[in-house]
């Protein structure tokens, strides 16, 4: 039987290493941040140890095999479960995979824990912070031309979408669609326009041409 101490070492290091991916993801306000990062590796640490020592005295009856290894096989499935309650679906973008992926990792490095593999666990700790944390703006440079943009304009009756879509065909960026809502304001109209291949020094010189557009009231712009 392990002893207690080295028991709550266990369960204590899982939530720590926990915690430190679940900072990162809650830096950047996400849905499953510090507290669900924190319970996700602190239970699966206590699953590995009840799988691996929880059984020890029902080992000597005949018949009787002990295989810590499905209980590790189910947390990987049933962390899926969790995984996908923070994905979120939008009209050109699906939003929540990096922090569905870190949770899974986290579990898998309270998996570590709980069976006693401590430098497995904080070498992926670590490595889980240098991702999600360093690669991103590398990410951004090296793939700026493939993220889509979204434009957002609020015009009136004034305003020409003739003359819109060819002030986008000018900064030299690709138009994949346009919606075309009505605006909570009488006489008003909103557009919604989904751009790619746009880099940020294409994309303000494009929102200062619709801004002094007659009949654009308001543009807004995010990255996706």
């Amino acid at each position: 039987m392990l002893p207690i101490g080295e028991i709550i070492f266990r369960l204590v290091l899982a939530a720590v290493l926990g915690s430190i991916v679940g900072l990162e993801r809650e830096r950047l306000d996400w849905a499953a941040g510090l507290r669900t990062h924190m319970l996700v590796s602190l239970g699966a640490s206590l699953f590995m140890i009840v799988s691996s020592y929880g059984f020890m005295d029902i080992l000597g009856y005949p018949d009787v095999d002990l295989d810590p290894s499905r209980v590790a096989a189910g947390v990987v499935s049933g962390i899926g479960f969790l995984g996908a309650g923070t994905i979120m679906f939008r009209r050109d973008a699906i939003l929540g995979l990096t922090t569905a992926a870190s949770l899974w990792v986290v579990a898998a490095v309270g998996l570590a824990v709980g069976g006693g593999l401590y430098i497995g666990a904080a070498a992926t700790t670590l490595l889980v912070i240098v991702i999600l944390a360093w690669m991103k703006p590398i990410e951004k440079r090296l793939f700026q031309k493939r993220r889509s943009r979204s434009l957002k304009l609020i015009i009136d009756q004034n305003a020409s979408l003739t003359d819109v879509e060819g002030a986008i065909e000018s900064a030299h960026v690709l138009l994949k669609h346009i919606v075309v809502k009505n605006s909570d304001t009488p006489g008003q109209h909103l557009l919604e326009i989904v751009l790619t291949q746009a880099r940020n020094k294409h994309l303000i010189p494009l929102v200062e041409s619709l801004r002094a557009m007659p009949g654009v009231c308001e543009v807004t712009y995010t990255s996706s």
